[in-house]
């Protein structure tokens, strides 16, 4: 049996979980309370002494790191394949999800964490904000989120993001305009990657940064219509959460405009 540590709101958690509906794969579910910080007790630690989701158990095994997770189970379970079989094209794919781990994911933590992670440390003495925090593994990740909650969409964090997300979607134009996707004529790992990082500007209501360009709407929406997307990603979104995430984005996409007409 495969056990994936998971978060309905989690981009990693959610390519994930596409890659395994892909395969048609049966697996258990465990959602992770990351706002309680659930991730940094020391039983979750033991599974990923990151302290992060998803977390992969198979056979009492445990696999972290989504990217190195996707391969796993591209390379365990090779049908239908997600991996581009000619070696430049599989380059291709590498890339994008190098780009995604490296940039992209900060970038969505960084837009994401003070709209959805932030609330319930507010209500926190500064004290105890402190405590939590210090508990985040890796120093980026933790100077992040201080730098976050401290200063909200005025971090200098939120204007990289967008610089990064910006850039991303241009690049994406590009590529798109040659090909059906990211890594060639085939749905890949790296589409299974990349889709997680819309569905943050969809349900934020974000849509207008990618539907000026053509070629990656119609590639969004062919994402959203397979079933893998569906059941792994936007099944955990009902129109209530919805309604929910899209109001909280309203004063963040303000300034997100300013930043975006700002790096013009």
């Amino acid at each position: 049996m495969l056990t994936l540590y998971t978060h309905p709101m989690s981009p990693c958690s959610q390519k994930v979980r596409i890659v395994l509906t892909e395969k048609n794969l049966e697996w258990e579910k465990y959602d992770v309370n990351l706002p309680e910080k659930e991730n940094l007790t020391p039983e979750y630690l033991k599974l990923n002494p990151l302290g992060v989701v998803p977390t992969l158990v198979d056979n009492g095994m445990a696999v972290i790191e989504s990217s190195i997770i996707c391969e796993y189970l591209d390379d365990k379970y090779p049908t239908p394949k997600l991996k581009p079989e000619d070696p430049f094209l599989r380059s291709k794919m590498r890339f994008w999800m190098k780009h995604i781990d490296n940039k992209v994911h900060p970038s969505c933590g960084a837009l994401q964490w003070p709209l959805v992670m932030a609330d319930k440390l507010k209500k926190l003495s500064e004290a105890e904000q402190d405590a939590l925090i210090d508990k985040v593994i890796e120093k980026p990740r933790r100077e992040r989120q201080r730098r976050l909650l401290k200063q909200g969409y005025d971090a200098p964090d939120v204007k990289d993001a967008v610089a990064t997300y910006e850039k991303t979607i241009m690049d994406m134009e590009k590529a798109l305009s040659e090909q059906d996707w990211l890594a060639g004529d085939e749905f890949s790992l790296a589409d299974a990657a990349m889709a997680p990082y819309f569905q943050t500007l969809y349900q934020f209501g974000w849509e207008d940064w990618y539907l000026s360009r053509s070629n990656v709407t119609n590639w969004y929406e062919r994402v959203i219509n397979r079933e893998s997307y569906q059941n792994g990603v936007a099944g955990d979104f009902n129109e209530e959460k919805l309604a929910e995430l899209n109001s909280k984005g309203e004063s963040a996409w303000i300034k997100i405009q300013e930043y975006i007409a700002a790096g013009r």
